[in-house]
């Protein structure tokens, strides 16, 4: 007897991990032939939750996996492509996509199962071809073939009669608490990572008698909680909006799946013999069923779709864009109205955001030269700051060019080109960042006389800084003369010091592997000196020439 158990539990261990094979391998095939088409089936995805929920199903249909089109739909939302409301529609429309699985799986109680198994020989024979296109038939019809032959073999584990057979029997008399086979279900799909396999072995239990069908409905609509796992690894370390769309799935999933199991407890019987009946075979219906209940939640979600993503997005607060507001010190659209006010503020504004950068560069070039890495998540967020201040004075200038006057135009086109100039000084700084991250990971470092040389030009760059912020701050044009000779200065360090490293390689006092390390950061420091020269004489000509004096 025990013997014979653990021959049925093989044989039911072998055949799904043939079904799971055999659903890769169709999936694999799949994505190859319709990957493309399926992208920019979500590319068009608009506003309408009907349209999102058709492409998640069309697109799950197509390539049969769920989860793939859950990657891909939080691919996009990471990336800003997709809005929340869409992300969550295509999502919602996968899972009533991968109910196509269960019809699959529903054909083996069919005559004409053993002959779909003849299609593994012809999708083998496909795949030795060269041409592209016929290989991935090729490889769908084997997946289909192997995903049949898994069934076969899981039949196989449950014959009539058999100890395996009557010893499930006997624990799903024992396990009879709805909730406590939603759970089941729910458990063991999100271990196999597949809503389908957990789907096909139930179906395939139910129609060898070994468990009741009012046991396979609660068991699938577990099956269609965990299906949720893999979109939650997917969007692990994904952004605010990535967050918002795992919750308001997994939220969707959990109270369809309850209310699901409460209905179907109310109503059992009715639905057994309905669904036993109705539709042929207890594994069609079975498989019906699953669909039924999809279509039946996501018609009765859709409605309510805008609301419960407004208050998802109350409730899972953007830190990332809380922390990017409060970088704006000085600008505020009531201020619009006030024309000589708000470009006094633009100012002050342009001020900071030179100031957060100058900090910036300052840090990048302790990581660079000293290779001191405290500071690089200060330097990382300083940079979104920065990226958003000047995002946010650029639309802010806009809106501020339509009311001033001609001669407070002219100096908002200084402001256009400064905020541009700011902003690529911070660019610079996270270059020295990632550059000095580099070097680190190649064991490499400057030597002694590379860093004094290095020192000689930032002290100049650091005067440049010095002018230009305090000609922001006090609002006069001082020191252009200066400031155009400390660039110059620059200028010819660049060329001096580049002549002294090669110098050193050719005698050998330096590694080679140094030196594009040297001459890009040279290159970089004295373009922003470059930088800092534009910003200064941007007061006096809005485009940034430095030879007005």
């Amino acid at each position: 007897m025990i013997q014979e158990i653990i021959e049925s539990i093989i044989t039911l261990l072998v055949g799904a991990a043939t079904f799971l094979v055999g659903m890769n391998l169709m999936s694999g095939g799949l994505k190859k032939s319709t990957g493309k088409s399926v992208k920019r089936l979500f590319k068009k995805t608009e506003n309408n939750r009907f349209i999102g929920m058709g492409i998640g199903a069309s697109a799950t249909a197509l390539i049969q996996s769920s989860a793939a089109t859950s990657v891909m739909t939080i691919g996009f939302i990471s990336a800003g492509i997709m809005t929340v409301f869409q992300g969550v529609s295509v999502i919602l429309g996968a899972y009533l996509g991968t109910t196509v699985t269960g019809l699959l799986v529903s054909l083996s109680s069919l005559n004409i199962s053993k002959y779909l198994l003849l299609v593994v020989v012809v999708g083998v024979v496909l795949m030795f071809f060269k041409k592209e296109s016929l290989k991935n038939i090729g490889e769908i019809l084997a997946g289909l073939g192997v995903l049949f032959v898994g069934l076969d073999l899981m039949k196989g584990a449950f014959p009539d009669g058999g100890e395996l057979t009557n010893q499930v029997k006997s624990l799903f008399e024992i396990v009879k608490n709805p909730f406590l086979l939603l759970i089941i279900g729910a458990l063991f799909t999100a271990l196999v990572q597949s809503s389908s396999a957990t789907s096909g072995i139930v179906i395939v239990m139910v129609g060898q008698n070994a468990i009741g069908l009012a046991s396979g409905f609660y068991l699938v609509l577990g099956a269609t909680v965990g299906t949720i796992i893999t979109t939650v690894l997917a969007g692990i370390g994904g952004n605010t909006n990535v967050k918002r769309t795992i919750a308001i799935a997994f939220a969707d999933r959990l109270v369809c799946a309850l209310i699901g199991t409460i209905i179907v407890l109310i109503c059992e019987e009715p639905f057994v013999n309905f669904f036993s009946s109705a539709f042929g075979t207890v594994q069609f219906g079975l498989a019906m069923f699953l669909v039924l209940y999809n279509i039946l939640f996501m018609l009765l979600v859709a409605p309510f779709l805008k609301p419960i993503v407004a208050f998802f997005e109350k409730l899972i607060k953007d830190k990332d864009a809380e922390q990017k507001k409060n970088a704006i010190h000085f600008i505020d659209d009531r201020l619009l109205n006030s024309p000589s006010i708000a470009m006094e503020m633009v100012r002050k504004e342009v001020t900071n955001m030179l100031k957060e950068s100058y900090a910036n560069f300052k840090l990048g070039y302790e990581e660079i030269v000293n290779q001191n890495f405290e500071s690089s998540k200060e330097i990382e967020e300083r940079e979104e700051s920065i990226d958003y201040v000047n995002n946010r004075l650029t639309e802010y200038l806009i809106q501020l060019s339509n009311k001033v006057s001609m001669k407070d135009e002219e100096m908002i086109g200084s402001y256009f080109h400064m905020v541009n100039d700011i902003e690529r000084i911070g660019d610079h700084a996270v270059n020295f960042h990632e550059k000095a991250e580099k070097m680190s990971s190649d064991d490499l470092k400057f030597s002694d006389t590379a860093k004094n040389e290095f020192d000689i030009m930032n002290k100049v760059i650091d005067e440049m800084f010095n002018i230009v912020i305090n000609n922001l701050e006090t609002n006069h044009f001082e020191n252009l003369p200066h400031l155009h000779d400390l660039e110059d200065q620059t200028d010819k360090l660049k060329l001096k010091l580049s002549d002294q490293h090669y110098d050193r390689i050719t005698s050998k006092q330096c590694h080679i592997e140094l030196s594009p390390f040297y001459s890009t950061f040279l290159s970089e420091l004295e373009r922003v000196a470059d930088h800092l020269v534009n910003i200064g004489y941007a007061f006096v000509n809005p485009t940034g020439d430095e030879e007005v004096k």
